[in-house]
């Protein structure tokens, strides 16, 4: 049976060792100061003008990503700000939504 996908072995999944058995893919190494400056960004949240708990950032992959739910579009603003100030020249993505808190525009209706 023919292979669709071309498949090689081995070798097509990327480069081998000296022994020939492929070499594990190395995981991006973090600036020397990511850490920190997430843990910072962290603490930022929570004591300063926001005492935001709902938003957390974490180094993953070789990129920051923060996200959460906060209260208000001035609040997510604010914790943009805050991320671009602590993280600048970091890779970051940002997935923070604001929570719907108006209210209902009708009843609900039970059956």
């Amino acid at each position: 049976m023919s292979d669709p996908v071309g498949h090689q072995g081995p070798a097509a999944s990327g480069p081998a060792s000296a022994d020939g058995s492929p070499e594990a893919p190395e995981a991006p190494e973090a600036p020397e100061n990511a850490e920190y400056r997430v843990a910072h960004l962290q603490e930022r949240l929570a004591a300063e003008e926001l005492g935001e708990l709902g938003v957390r950032a974490e180094f993953r992959a070789g990129a920051v990503a923060v996200t959460g739910t906060v209260p208000s579009a001035r609040c997510r603003e604010t914790v943009l700000r805050l991320a671009r100030e602590e993280l600048a020249g970091l890779t970051v993505h940002t997935d923070v939504v604001v929570a719907e808190t108006d209210r209902p525009d009708h009843a609900e209706e039970l059956w």
